[in-house]
């Protein structure tokens, strides 16, 4: 039923208000007629003098002709079996991100809401995961990076299995020390120049300086500018943080504002510097404000005509009344 209340339509509706006069003829039809002007006592006699009237085609007869009004304005009122479709296009950016996974992630310099420390890399995690669902329409493809570069997921729409990827992301995947910027950039560029995109970004996310790979930031910068790629630099944590010493037996802060500025200046992109949750969950609505997908949406209205059948059955049914009436005509006068 509720299928039915959902697709069934009719396009020119007004015709159905023609089914009240038909309502008022088939009143008027039982109603009684002027009461007698004699009274006799019996009809016996007057019944003998002429012929029987045949009352059984005009008690079906009558009744089925004015049935088939029914269906016919129903036909007339172009009922159909409408589905909807929507029909939605978009010209998304393709998106690249470089998630650093270094040690120095380990640092615990953010607070969840309830004041506990936090590590930046579950701080990261979450508002990157958040941030990728709120692109349905863009391909997104993930680098992770330490002391070299490491491809988790390629550019793609099938954002489940990306997240499903990147669940599995931790400080533990790459076993390389350091942290390569210029490779994760290089790794993150190669796969963007081969799509064919209006757009092609990449957010490079991390806490510390480049200190290792083969490749330094400002040419691996100048290298995706040539290719028509934008850069956004986040940088997360404070200055203060420090990675602890039974990671590191000499610890030290690495923290490059300016090279990341840098990077993001000469790709045309933005720099940012999160040293909360709240900083870091701004940034990201930011770049989303930022870089906005065109997408274009539309009703698609599969209308199936029914009229034909309505039609069909008020021609039967004038059809049956004409029928029955000319097989049992009245008697004469």
């Amino acid at each position: 039923m509720r299928d039915f209340v959902e697709h069934f339509k009719f396009i020119q509706p007004q015709w159905l208000l023609l089914l009240i006069p038909c309502a008022l003829l088939f009143l008027l039809r039982r109603g009684r007629g002027a009461e007698a002007a004699l009274t006799f006592s019996t009809l016996s006699v007057l019944v003998s003098l002429g012929a029987k009237v045949r009352r059984t085609a005009w008690s079906f007869g009558l009744p089925l002709a004015m049935f088939a009004l029914v269906p016919a304005i129903f036909a007339l009122a172009r009922p159909v079996w409408r589905n909807e479709y929507q029909s939605r296009t978009a010209s998304g950016i393709d998106i690249a991100i470089a998630f650093d996974v270094s040690l120095s992630m380990s640092i615990d310099d953010f607070l969840t809401p309830d004041r506990r420390p936090l590590q930046r890399i579950d701080a990261a995690k979450a508002v990157v995961n958040n941030f990728i669902k709120s692109r349905p329409d863009d391909r997104i493809g993930m680098v992770i990076y330490s002391g070299r570069p490491y491809s988790v997921s390629p550019i793609t729409l099938d954002h489940d299995w990306l997240l499903q990827s990147f669940k599995k992301v931790d400080l533990n995947i790459l076993k390389e020390m350091g942290t390569a910027i210029g490779s994760a950039i290089s790794a993150a560029s190669t796969r963007l120049d081969s799509r064919d995109a209006k757009s092609k970004i990449i957010v490079l996310i991390t806490d510390g300086a480049s200190n290792s790979g083969k490749i330094s930031p400002i040419e691996a910068a100048e290298n995706a500018k040539k290719l028509g790629i934008k850069i956004y630099t986040v940088a997360i944590g404070t200055k203060e943080g420090r990675v602890s010493r039974d990671i590191q037996q000499f610890a030290r802060q690495e923290f490059d504002l300016p090279t990341l500025q840098k990077i993001a200046a000469i790709t045309g992109g933005e720099h940012y510097w999160a040293r909360n949750v709240a900083e870091l969950e701004g940034t990201f609505q930011t770049i989303n404000d930022l870089e906005k997908s065109e997408t274009i949406s539309r009703t698609v209205i599969e209308d199936t005509e029914l009229f034909p059948w309505f039609l069909m059955a008020a021609v039967l049914a004038s059809l049956s009344a004409a029928f029955i009436l000319a097989l049992n005509p009245p008697p004469a006068p």
